[in-house]
């Protein structure tokens, strides 16, 4: 029940409900990946159920894609779908110009394609996530796993001309084996602490030999959902410049917080 959630939680089930009110009959939607999304494709199932809306999900990670499918969503591809109207996502961190760094959950490849393949993006998030600068949070680089010990030493020489306050670099590890993204590719999580230029780091990180991709989303994000423990939400525009709040009650009958298997 909506009670019994942390705080934190009613902060990402204000923006998941209030960021799927953006979607339309008929849209074809990218459904992100991590807790906060989670959240999302609930709410986006309940609206389906309720109000009949008709709606497919591309679905940006292996366990979006199976949740969405329990949950009675209509899932398909992207090479299915080809183009979409909207991507709903979460993200790690953002800074005031909507730059992102994303890849906390390891799906960061597939979350950039499906939001570079969307008309618009919406992120949503609790006020945690906001952040003058970017780099707190880890930066994931996703990497091929032939020769990543060489594309990490690659990834640490491109790292001393960059302005960032730290170095340091790390293969995630799912247990005690390397973590395996869905694409079959290793993560190195790179921990700066603050990125200057976001921008000169993404298109640095892309040109190794070896590196999929990276979690600095650059001129992708069009609009950010935050949300309050209290319900209130606020929402803002970068194209339009525009700022505004509004609120969202926690409903305590809704099936949106049942668990499922």
């Amino acid at each position: 029940m909506p009670a019994e959630l942390s705080p934190i939680d009613k902060a990402k089930f204000a923006a998941a409900r209030c960021a799927v009110d953006f979607v339309e009959d008929g849209m074809k939607v990218g459904l992100g990946t991590g807790s906060t999304a989670a959240w999302m494709v609930r709410c986006l199932a309940e609206r389906v159920r309720e109000e009949g809306l008709r709606i497919t999900g591309v679905p940006t990670s292996t366990r979006t894609g199976t949740l969405a499918r329990q949950l009675g969503l209509t899932v398909t591809t992207l090479d299915e779908a080809k183009w979409l109207d909207l991507t709903i996502d979460g993200a790690d961190e953002f800074d005031g110009e909507l730059n992102l760094i994303k890849g906390g959950g390891a799906a960061l490849l597939q979350e950039k394609i499906v939001a570079t393949a969307s008309d618009r993006m919406i992120v949503i998030a609790d006020a945690a996530k906001e952040v003058a600068q970017l780099g707190a949070f880890p930066l994931p680089v996703e990497v091929v796993r032939f020769g990543w010990q060489t594309t990490q030493r690659l990834i640490e020489e491109v790292l001393v001309s960059m302005d960032v306050l730290g170095r340091q670099t790390a293969l995630r590890q799912s247990g005690e084996a390397p973590l395996i993204t869905d694409e079959g590719h290793f993560i190195i999580d790179l921990h700066l602490n603050r990125i200057e230029n976001p921008r000169a780091l993404w298109l640095a990180l892309n040109q190794i030999p070896g590196v999929v991709e990276n979690g600095l989303f650059v001129d992708i994000c069009d609009q950010v959902v935050i949300g309050g423990t209290d319900g209130r939400v606020e929402i803002r525009d970068i194209a339009e410049g525009t700022v505004r709040e509004q609120r969202v009650d926690f409903i305590e009958e809704s099936n949106i917080f049942l668990d499922i298997d």
